[in-house]
């Protein structure tokens, strides 16, 4: 069924741009992507009812944006760090959705933190390779206490959830 979906929807997607004379130049090639992410996602939710197709619809859905972003720009260096939103923050907001769509707190909450951590990786990594290294042609005028800051806070921050969750033995 979810397949059979996908198939009508993304020919009425085709269709619909032949009649309103759309081409893939003038709606950017990265929607396609974007698309079939969020179809994943919503059959993973609604048709599938199924946690690995929502969490490959975050996936996607991610993939196709950061693609959109570097192609409206040409910041495809952009992927030395932009890999942390792809892989650990859109798999943790899959989970994290599907944690909300079965009622399992437990995967809310290491979804949650999936998300966070990769945002953090994010975070570092665009400060590292825009701040130090300059990745992108020109260094980032950024405080050089920056950097050395975000990285203690994100490691206080995993210690401090390594202590909340330590279980007695």
């Amino acid at each position: 069924m979810a397949i059979g979906l996908v198939l009508v929807l993304v020919g009425a997607a085709l269709l619909a741009g032949q009649l309103l004379g759309l081409s893939i130049e003038d709606i950017g090639w990265p929607f396609f992507v974007i698309a079939v992410g969020a179809v994943l996602l919503l059959a993973g939710l609604i048709v599938m009812d199924e946690q690995g197709v929502v969490i490959a619809g975050t996936i996607t859905t991610t993939v196709g944006l950061v693609l959109l972003f570097q192609d409206q720009t040409g910041r495809w260096e952009s992927w030395a760090y932009a890999w942390a939103l792809v892989g650990p923050t859109a798999s943790g907001l899959g989970l994290a959705l599907w944690g909300v769509r079965s009622g399992n707190m437990t995967d809310v909450r290491n979804g949650t933190w999936g998300m966070l951590g990769g945002l953090a990786l994010f975070a570092v990594g665009f400060l590292f390779f825009e701040g130090v290294v300059g990745i992108g042609g020109e260094r980032l005028a950024l405080p050089g206490w920056l950097l050395p800051a975000v990285i203690m806070a994100f490691g206080g921050v995993l210690l401090l959830r390594g202590l909340i969750q330590r279980r007695p033995s």
